[in-house]
């Protein structure tokens, strides 16, 4: 058997990865494949929680069929490499919803990746990611909707937002479009800042310490990215896990 050779940083999907750690976990497992039935729905909540020192590189495949439906949530906050991927396929008015957050310390590298590719009319996809980065830490999102030429009336969007507590933390976002068609919808947004200051100093004119000001507005920034997890049990488990990976960071 003919072992693949580890990528490069000539390679796009990983050009802000920490190579010598996946070198660690080489060769990689199969992605995970998850074809969902024409008119069919799922829902997915993935947490990537390894531990301290640990590599976890996690990949989905994911084939939506006609009018097929699926709603992704990924909490990655695990390792000192943690990369979760996902390749999505859109089928005649398939839909792809994602709500991703990054929270990583110290000198983790976080990355979630993600292929959507539009490749018959009528599909629609919707991105939002969340990044928290302390420390040293890499947190980066890299997004590309691949549109077809037959793939008219697609509406793409992308949301990215990082919010960096250090100057020696380190956000990467690249929203990617190739497009074919001419009757689409495609649309992005990045932006990398730090915490707001005018709010942070209302909160604590309030009485509300330090700390706890900095917890309740980092809570609201990434919140917002579980509110619509269906399952309450699950929303709840995955809201704990972070926010107990920001009370680490602070």
């Amino acid at each position: 058997m003919t072992l693949l050779a580890l990528p490069t940083r000539r390679d796009e999907a990983w050009r802000y990865s920490d190579l010598d750690a996946l070198a660690e976990a080489w060769p990689l497992n199969p992605p995970e494949a998850i074809r969902v039935a024409a008119g069919e729905e799922i829902s997915r909540v993935v947490v990537q929680d390894s531990p301290p020192g640990s590599v976890a590189v996690k990949d989905i495949a994911i084939v939506l069929e006609k009018g097929a439906r699926a709603t992704f949530h990924v909490l990655n906050i695990g390792g000192k490499l943690g990369r979760v991927s996902i390749d999505v396929t859109l089928h005649d008015g398939a839909h792809f919803e994602l709500g991703g957050a990054m929270l990583g310390g110290g000198e983790q590298t976080l990355e979630i990746v993600t292929t959507l590719n539009h490749i018959e009319p009528n599909a629609t996809s919707n991105q939002v990611v969340r990044s928290v980065l302390g420390g040293k830490a890499t947190g980066s999102y890299l997004g590309k909707v691949a549109v077809a030429r037959d793939a008219q009336k697609t509406d793409a969007s992308q949301s990215v937002k990082a919010m960096l507590l250090t100057r020696t933390a380190t956000a990467n976002a690249k929203p990617e479009l190739e497009i074919f068609a001419d009757d689409v919808k495609c649309a992005h947004g990045a932006t990398v800042g730090e915490l707001d200051a005018m709010a942070l100093f209302y909160l604590e004119s309030r009485g509300i310490p330090t700390a706890d000001a900095k917890k309740l507005l980092l809570r609201a920034f990434v919140g917002s990215v579980f509110d619509d997890i269906a399952d309450e049990g699950e929303r709840t488990r995955v809201e704990a896990a972070a926010q107990a990976a920001l009370e680490r960071m602070l």
